[in-house]
């Protein structure tokens, strides 16, 4: 389509979808739902249970829109953009382009000075964070972490030492795997939190040190899992004993690293000489010292 003189962009609205009891949904979305003149989905089976129950009927044209075709049907919902159409994006469940599809059609819109709105909704980030009883005043939303062992631990480590909360996704049937990777770089002492189903029947939230957590996710998880971690502690160069040193030093060797280069890095971010980093590891390995 083509903008004339006559004609004005549409609006491309993105809507929070509950994340597990469809009571939850604001009341406009059902009203937006209703009126869009293209309703893009990521399932669109799952948006027609959600219309269902909430009573309505989109009158507009309906679409898939998912990571399969999101980079390919992206410019046809430009065009409708360009062309006046009121355009709703909807994701599965939560607020769409986070860890869903909707950024690059966010991106594109903005690009051509389109209208984007928003009608919030039901966040598993937000909902997690409350539950999950650890600091909430400053945090960092990770989504989801590589799959392969090495591209995680990579990852991991970049944020080894952030203060802040973070927050994570994960699938269930990685869970255990990526509880032990914490557990690994950030040490299994540190707290956290698994939020399972959030605000489904089977709702939990299991608590507790990360090594903990791990050994129970081990024996099987089932359902959408959100994972709350407490930011690193706030410790002087004094407060870093030499099991620290050395597991910090064995992650970054994992992760590809030389241990040359690993023990300038850990010195370098502990605030100590490398020989100091470097004596702690020789008395591991001598078993002076066992990594935690």
């Amino acid at each position: 389509m083509t903008v004339t003189p006559d004609s004005a962009p549409g609006t491309l609205v993105l809507a929070g979808t509950p994340i597990g009891d469809v009571s939850d949904a604001p009341p406009r979305l059902a009203r937006e739902l209703a009126d869009a003149d293209v309703v893009a989905a990521e399932d669109t089976r799952r948006l027609r249970r959600l219309t269902q129950a909430l009573g309505v009927t989109p009158r507009g044209r309906v679409v898939s829109y998912f990571e399969g075709n999101e980079a390919a049907r992206t410019p046809e919902l430009v065009d409708e953009l360009l062309g006046g159409a009121r355009v709703l994006l909807v994701t599965d469940a939560g607020m769409p382009s986070v860890s869903d599809p909707g950024y690059r059609l966010v991106a594109a819109a903005v690009e051509k000075d389109v209208r984007v709105t928003a009608v919030p909704g039901p966040s598993a980030v937000l909902t997690a964070l409350a539950l999950s009883g650890l600091p909430v005043d400053r945090f960092c939303f990770e989504g989801f972490l590589p799959r392969k062992a090495g591209e995680r631990l990579s990852r991991l480590r970049e944020v080894a030492e952030e203060r802040r909360t973070l927050v994570y996704f994960e699938a269930p049937h990685r869970l255990d795997d990526t509880l032990a990777a914490m557990a690994e770089v950030f040490g299994g002492e540190r707290r956290a939190a698994v939020c399972r189903e959030l605000t489904k029947t089977y709702e939990e939230v299991r608590r507790g040190p990360l090594d903990e957590l791990a050994r129970w996710a081990a024996e099987g998880v089932r359902g959408e899992i959100t994972v709350v971690v407490s930011g690193a502690p706030e410790r002087g160069p004094g407060e870093i004993g030499p099991e620290e040193l050395v597991r910090r030093v064995r992650v970054r060797e994992e992760a590809g690293e030389r241990r040359k280069e690993a023990i300038a890095a850990v010195a370098a971010e502990a605030g100590l000489p490398k020989r100091e980093v470097f004596d702690a590891v020789v008395a591991a390995k001598h078993g002076g010292a066992q990594p935690a």
